[in-house]
């Protein structure tokens, strides 16, 4: 039988042994850790085994939960040990001797001269019985003694570069505030002389007070009350965290559920910057600043990479100065900041900051587009290409690039068609209900609405609406589609059009199309997406002669209605919006194929 991975023989030993986990081998310092069992014997190493292993998990799983010191970790340790400095002292003259304790002890004395003959002339029996006496005359000389040595110690360190007074002082404050920090770094080394700076203040401060001077106030510069974000600990349930689920439950302005479930991941980011105990109140633009200049610096997917597994948003960028993956856009930083500065517009208006944060803090844009629409050539191509025509195989995006006799006719298929001919955005597509698609007044109609079975969301509130079939889809057999589904027993107008881990409609598909019209030689780097299909209805919208505010509501860029929410409008109403989606036309663009 092979032996365990995590047991390791040399000679006749048995040790234990593990790999440490990349993303803290910087904090602890080696790639591999091995310890001596103290046995020759297998089976009995077997057995020491398992707990020495579960040791050092637990110790993995705890660096993990640690953060990074931050300068605002620094300017609490220097005012907490000065504090803790002047407090410990003024215990100390709690216990001090007072004269009345002296009185007593001195007729303690006494009494036992007498009670026991001693003889006070002999110069060691005088002093047994005047010992105690002696001790608690002295105790206050000796104590203020006492502090002036360490005084001039500490000054004597501190000129030194010494630490060696202050460690455990040090490593009791790391271990409180469960921060990660290399013992032998320049930071540490920096922590340890700021503490000492903090004690030399405070023991100068308990000197002036053996002379009845309580008035003094620390003359280093560093020793100041801490005002950074993490020190204070947030009440139980009143945790960041804890209120955004309370607006995520509330929901004020309608935000889809994907939406709020992107919101929920980064605002998480921001509390791993800050720690989780931090309390809401205590977030403010430098906490704000500091978080948006590490998301600058965010490599892409970075939750998802190996490479960053277990880690700190800290640590991630950190560790990819050295690995160098390319970083998050503006585009995407800013949508970090918009989910945050969202929620945090929901804790002003119920009092728990007075201010947004996140207000003033958006990057600025750059002016060229990041999605462009298809050009008609680029469309005639799209649409001869083996996903509308023929494929090798629907199971595998690769083979679908490949022509074949396969032809695909679920969401695949009709999405990008019914964003060309409505604008509407993929995931409420790919959401509708059979019953979504039916007819008003003779038309036949889409109603994106989270109305109805199923698990529905839209973007806002204003994005649920009604969106008449455009003709040309109804010619390539859209309703057609449509009635199978029903004639099948389907609730869903596209069962197979899946919603990934995060909650998003089609994300997968979003992302695969993409890297298909790179496979088709259409795409090179950014530009070209599913949503050029409605960016182009958009312009066609526009060619046909209408103002961007007269078809907005058409693409969901407007107010709640109720209308939207339960799809019945007027008669008239619903003929113009027929004639609004029929006027998106594409000159030259070939369909008849299909």
């Amino acid at each position: 039988m092979a032996r365990l991975s995590y047991l390791l023989r040399r000679g006749a030993s048995y040790y234990a042994r593990v790999r440490v986990p990349l993303d803290i081998v910087d904090v602890v310092g080696k790639q591999e850790i091995v310890k001596a069992l103290g046995t020759k014997d297998e089976n009995q190493a077997k057995r020491l085994l398992w707990p020495v292993v579960e040791a050092w998990n637990r110790q993995f799983d705890d660096i993990r939960s640690r953060r990074m010191l931050t300068p605002d970790d620094k300017a609490d340790a220097v005012w907490q040990h000065y504090n803790g400095t002047l407090e410990r002292d003024e215990r100390n003259r709690q216990t001090m001797p007072t004269a009345a304790d002296i009185d007593a002890a001195t007729e303690r004395a006494v009494e036992r001269v007498h009670s026991e003959g001693i003889d006070i002339r002999a110069p060691l029996a005088a002093l047994d019985a005047s010992l105690d006496v002696m001790v608690l005359k002295q105790g206050r000389a000796l104590d203020t003694l006492a502090r002036r040595a360490k005084l001039d110690a500490m000054r004597k360190h501190l000129a030194a570069g010494e630490t060696a007074l202050i460690n455990h002082e040090v490593d009791d404050y790391i271990e409180r505030n469960k921060l990660v920090i290399d013992p032998l770094s320049a930071d540490r080394g920096d922590l340890a002389r700021q503490m000492i700076r903090a004690e030399i203040e405070g023991l100068q401060r308990t000197l002036e007070r053996d002379q009845g001077d309580y008035g003094g106030s620390p003359k280093d510069p560093i020793v100041k009350p801490a005002t950074g974000t993490s020190r204070e600990q947030a009440a139980p349930g009143e945790g960041i965290m804890d209120l955004f689920e309370q607006y995520a439950a509330e929901n004020p302005k309608g935000i889809a559920t994907d939406t709020i479930a992107q919101a929920r991941r980064d605002v998480g980011t921001f509390v791993d910057y800050v720690g989780s105990t931090c309390p809401v109140h205590r977030i403010d633009k430098k906490a704000v600043r500091e978080w948006k200049g590490l998301l600058m610096k965010l490599p892409v997917k970075a939750t998802e990479s190996s490479a960053f597994a277990g880690m700190k948003l800290a640590q991630i960028v950190r560790h990819n100065e050295k690995i160098g993956k390319p970083v998050i856009t503006v585009r995407t930083v800013n949508r970090y900041l918009a989910g945050f500065s969202a929620f945090c517009s929901w804790l002003v208006n119920h009092g728990y900051l007075d201010h947004n944060p996140a207000d003033g803090m958006f990057l600025k844009k750059p002016k060229d587009k990041t999605t462009v629409p298809f050009t008609v050539d680029q469309m005639n191509t799209l649409f001869k290409s083996p996903l509308f025509t023929g494929c090798q195989s629907a199971d595998e995006w690769r083979n679908v690039a490949k022509p074949g006799n396969v032809r695909i006719r679920d969401h695949r298929y009709w999405v990008p068609l019914i964003m060309l001919f409505s604008g509407a955005r993929p995931a409420e597509i790919a959401q509708l209900a059979v019953a979504d698609v039916r007819q008003e007044h003779g038309h036949w109609i889409m109603h994106v609405t989270t109305e109805g079975d199923g698990e529905k969301s839209v973007k806002t509130q204003g994005s649920m609406r009604v969106v008449p079939v455009h003709d040309e889809l109804i010619r390539l057999g859209f309703i057609k589609y449509r009635d199978g589904m029903e004639a099948a027993g389907q609730m869903r107008l596209f069962p197979e059009a899946k919603r990934n881990k995060r909650g998003q409609m089609i994300a997968e598909f979003s992302r695969e199309f993409g890297r298909y019209l790179t496979r088709l030689e259409m795409k090179v780097g950014r530009g070209l997406s599913l949503y050029s299909f409605r960016h182009g209805a958009a312009d066609a919208l526009r060619r046909a002669g209408h103002l961007d505010e007269q078809f907005g509501f058409i693409l969901g860029h407007t107010g709640s209605t109720m209308t939207g929410r339960y799809g019945i409008m007027p008669q008239g109403m619903l003929k113009q919006r027929v004639d609004l989606v029929n006027s998106i036309a594409y000159p030259h663009l070939k369909l008849d194929h299909l």
